[in-house]
């Protein structure tokens, strides 16, 4: 079994499955990746130069959009300010791929307290000016569990008024609004996206599928009570879904921990029928694939990760491919769909 590795490694290994790309010409806006300096949420930095070589090895990615991950927030002034130092951090990265060969960093979204409920509006504010066009909205996590490996950072209840009043406020602004939460509290997504009917929300990672510790071998039940949940979800037409996530451990398929990464054959094995359920019920026009690297990266390149979408939509038209990986993500976050052939 393949051990924790250090950047240096963990890149060798990744390079240990090289696979051809599977339609190449097809255009792609990648709806989810990271960036910081430090080791992040994944042992090691991820760069603009990491990005553009990910992005840059053979698929046709036309553009993407940064998501928050706690980077480089400022280090005084009001708390609640302080992530828009992560906006001045990435807007000045953006600006340098736009006038780069690589893939451009369309847009940002960046991280608000929506628990400040009306004041978070103070908040969007300072990250529309820091982002220079390029701010889209926000991603405010609740995903919560009782297992400690999964407990993420003390957050507002999704039934809390003020919660629900900040989500109202981004959509009342003209932003979009990004939810993570694990499988389940997908029934509290639900009533969140009924009370806020006026905001665009992106719900991330598959609804966060959980396989490890006290939801292990548990995959045909929790796909079952999952299902139901997404056909309620797929009900509120402001929802839109991000297919990915996959490579992520806590999906119970620990890639990270093999002598070799996963393939596009093996991935696509294990996530055929829920994200191929998650299209039939959200429809091509509500879902995006996403590619969450570099924390997806921990157990797949970004050649094979994408070619396991293209070989999970082999049986879509032209149409939900442009859909799929590109358009809903461009309506999803305000940026130009594909002009029609």
């Amino acid at each position: 079994m393949a051990e924790d590795k250090s950047g240096k490694a963990h890149a060798q290994w990744i390079s240990g499955v090289v696979e051809d790309v599977l339609e190449p010409e097809l255009p792609i806006l990648d709806p989810h990746h990271h960036l910081w300096l430090d080791e992040g949420h994944t042992g090691w930095p991820y760069t603009l130069d990491d990005l553009h070589k990910d992005t840059g090895s053979g698929h046709n990615v036309v553009g993407t959009v940064f998501l928050e991950c706690r980077a480089e927030y400022r280090k005084d002034g009001p708390s609640h300010l302080r992530p828009v130092g992560e906006t001045e951090f990435v807007i000045d990265l953006a600006e340098e791929s736009a006038a780069s060969d690589g893939a451009e960093i369309k847009a940002i979204q960046g991280n608000a307290d929506v628990s400040l409920g009306a004041a978070v509006e103070e908040v969007l504010e300072a990250h529309e000016t820091a982002g220079r066009g390029r701010f889209r909205g926000v991603r405010y996590i609740t995903a919560q569990d009782d297992h400690p490996p999964l407990a993420m950072g003390t957050n507002a209840a999704m039934n809390d008024p003020s919660y629900l009043e900040g989500v109202q406020r981004v959509g009342a602004l003209g932003y979009t609004y990004d939810a993570m939460v694990y499988h389940p509290q997908l029934p509290e997504m639900v009533d969140v996206a009924r009370a806020c009917p006026g905001t665009p929300i992106v719900l991330d990672h598959l609804g966060g599928i959980l396989g490890t510790g006290p939801y292990k071998d548990q995959r045909a039940e929790i796909l079952e009570y999952w299902r139901a949940q997404m056909s309620d979800l797929a009900s509120c037409g402001n929802v839109f879904l991000k297919l990915g996530g996959i490579g992520m451990p806590m999906m119970g398929f620990r890639w990270d921990k093999r002598d070799r990464p996963a393939s596009s054959v093996e991935l696509a094995d294990a996530w055929i029928d829920p994200i191929q359920y998650a299209i039939e019920v959200f429809g091509a026009d509500r879902c995006m694939f996403e590619s969450n690297f570099p924390v997806d990266k921990r157990g797949a390149g970004y050649v094979p990760l994408w070619n396991s979408f293209k070989l999970i939509t082999a049986g879509c038209s032209d149409d939900e491919k442009r859909d799929l990986f590109h358009d809903t993500a461009a309506r999803a976050y305000r940026l130009p769909l594909l002009a029609q052939a």
